[in-house]
């Protein structure tokens, strides 16, 4: 382990935290286009293959505020290898996997993984001198969408190269060498919290995110006006509400409602939630639009790989603008960077409704939405992070990727139901359903930005000072709320 005194330089913690969220990331998205693969080789329908998918979002759900509260309170560094343990151990048994069950398990184990996110944002915030921690922070979030992108990019090469088996086995090897280097590398927690795990809040936050993600995975195929569907609505909202009452009472609440309730916390998490609507709904269904028949009027029949790289201007863009979007934040303020982020966003899910007759045009769509996203995921992280206290920091992160994973549930789920409304005769969804569906999801994204305005402005230098020390000592902001110095009366 990195001794305590002997502070590991803040770009090799970097480099460490990259590679692990790398990793993480391209588990999202890798088995998204090959799921008839797996489906054909395991000898199960598409209805229980879908689980490979629901069973590793609920998973992650779950485990990403859990792990950051652990993290919180047993030192970042050592949750983080742990958590990087369970990833690669995950990848390892669904490499192996002979069936659906045990695929599914692995998918499981695989979403504790999720408990990266507030961990690398809690490091950051404990290891990063302040005037470079909104960089490296935004660097990271924009890590997790470009990775998620990326793992359909690679997944066609991937299986045409070796075989599905590979989607995991690389992901492991990736996993297993940044756990070790996290050991050695990445400091012991300066800032920690004490206390224990209320688990009571943890069940019930289990409870409420399984009933509404089952209820919104299964309603394409239970039917939106089911009793099971609207039976698992109506859970969800009563267990959600007993959460937050539970919550709210606990001596160690597992998330602090009052700060779920500042209005820097909550605005973006509103963002948040409707950013993931539209990216993993577009993630989804992108690839689909494309490898649809020619025979149906507007589809390429592409293949796996040629569909992925379609994604592919979207991860680059979006990894590019990431690495810059701190420091235009600085200049014109972190609200109008996710406002704008939001607005480029809407444009490119307008353009992928209305023109997507030839494939530049996709091209084009998917460049701009990097753009988009590239500068909304990094200034709402750094917002975040900035406007809690640090031992908060892992929690408030992980709960706005959290939420962000929801708003992936939602916007698939919808996307879904709008694509295949009304099918053709030959049972493939019509061109209207995409065009209504990216449209929905610009939607979606319009309203992001609405919600983005009301994001509270840090102008001129304000300061912010934590309850947890001196009055004396404060945070200098730059305008978009980025963490700039220190101050001292």
């Amino acid at each position: 382990m990195a001794s305590e005194n002997r502070r590991t330089h803040h770009q090799v913690t970097f480099a460490v935290l990259a590679a692990s969220v790398s990793a993480y990331a391209l588990l999202q998205s890798l088995v998204t286009p090959v799921l008839p693969t797996i489906q054909q080789d395991l000898h199960t329908n598409q209805n229980t293959v879908t689980w490979v998918l629901t069973a590793y979002l609920l998973s992650a759900s779950i485990f990403t505020p859990i792990m950051g509260r652990i993290g919180d309170i047993l030192g970042k560094e050592r949750v983080f290898v742990a958590t990087l343990g369970a990833l690669a151990a995950g990848s390892l048994l669904a490499a192996l996997a002979t069936n659906v069950s045990v695929m599914i398990i692995a998918r499981v184990i695989q979403g504790v993984g999720g408990g990266v996110l507030p961990l690398a944002f809690g490091i950051v915030r404990d290891e990063f001198p302040r005037e470079k921690m909104s960089a490296a922070v935004g660097a990271i979030a924009s890590l997790t969408a470009v990775g998620a992108g990326l793992g359909i990019v690679l997944a066609g090469p991937i299986v045409n190269a070796l075989d599905y088996h590979w989607l995991f086995w690389l992901p492991m090897i990736l996993t297993v060498a940044a756990a070790v280097a996290a050991a050695f590398f990445i400091p012991k927690s300066p800032v920690r919290t004490p206390g224990r795990i209320s688990w009571l809040p943890a069940v019930l936050l289990s409870a409420w995110l399984v009933a509404l993600l089952v209820a919104l995975s299964q309603a394409p195929v239970w039917g939106w006006a089911s009793g099971k569907v609207i039976g698992l609505f109506v859970a969800a909202v009563v267990l959600a509400v007993g959460w937050v009452e539970v919550e709210r009472r606990a001596a160690m609440p597992l998330i602090d409602m009052t700060m779920m309730r500042r209005p820097a916390v909550w605005t973006n998490n509103l963002v948040a939630l409707l950013f993931g609507v539209g990216m993993y709904a577009t993630f989804a269904f992108l690839p689909e639009f494309v490898q649809s028949p020619k025979s149906t009027g507007y589809g390429f029949g592409a293949s796996i790989t040629q569909s992925g790289l379609i994604l592919l201007p979207m991860t680059v863009t979006m990894f590019l603008v990431g690495l810059k979007a701190s420091g235009f934040a600085a200049r014109v303020g972190g609200k109008t960077v996710v406002l704008l982020g939001s607005l480029i966003a809407t444009v490119s899910l307008a353009l992928l409704a209305f023109a997507h007759t030839h494939t530049w045009e996709l091209y084009v769509a998917t460049a701009v939405m990097g753009v988009g996203f590239g500068l909304a995921f990094a200034a709402m992280s750094s917002l975040i992070v900035s406007a809690v206290p640090p031992e908060q920091t892992g929690v408030a992160s992980g709960m706005n990727a959290n939420i962000r994973t929801i708003g992936g549930s939602i916007g698939a789920a919808l996307m879904a139901s709008v694509v295949t409304a009304n099918p053709a005769a030959d049972g493939l969804p019509r061109e209207a359903g995409y065009t209504h569906g990216f449209a929905m999801l610009g939607g979606a994204l319009l309203i992001a930005a609405l919600a983005a305005a009301l994001i509270p402005a840090n102008r001129g230098g304000s300061r912010i000072t934590f309850a947890d020390e001196s009055p004396h000592a404060e945070l200098a902001l730059a305008p978009g709320g980025t963490v700039v110095g220190e101050t001292s009366e």
